[in-house]
């Protein structure tokens, strides 16, 4: 089993690797330059990689850019394998990365706490307390209290 400093620095050079080979090597039109490699992370037994990769675009770009990777694999792998210099180069998976949905998401959700903090301060801007404006008990009121009775 590597360390986890070893396996730090393989994951960050098949990230190297890959995004110049997509950038320079591979031809795949399916490919193109709306492709990012964003993490690539290896297992403690440095056998498998897990590439992380977004894509700018709509489904359908998504979809062929899946496919251009998976095709390319082998290309990749290859490159990895040369430029690493390890004895088994790790296979690649690629995953499509979610943190753009998952940031999307928290900035609406934050939009809407906004908007909903804007309402609440809109609506209290004229209001006063129910109450008394101090509606706690003091050792004061307690003596006035005992005399009246």
């Amino acid at each position: 089993m590597a360390d986890n400093a070893r396996a730090k620095r393989l994951a960050d050079l098949i990230r190297e690797v890959v995004a110049q080979k997509l950038q320079r090597g591979i031809k795949d039109p399916r490919l193109g330059s709306h492709v990012t490699i964003t993490d690539t992370r290896v297992t403690g037994d440095l056998r498998e990689a897990t590439v992380f990769y977004t894509v700018y675009g709509d489904d359908e770009e998504r979809k062929d850019a899946a496919a251009g990777l998976e095709s390319a694999k082998g290309v990749l792998r290859s490159e990895v394998g040369r430029a690493a210099g390890v004895k088994f180069t790790p296979t690649l998976t690629f995953v499509m990365d979610a943190l753009p949905d998952t940031a999307r998401t928290i900035e609406n959700l934050l939009d809407k706490a906004r908007q909903s903090d804007e309402k609440v301060r809109e609506a209290s801007a004229g209001a006063t307390y129910a109450g008394d404006a101090d509606p706690y008990r003091k050792p004061e009121d307690d003596e006035t209290d005992d005399t009246a009775e």
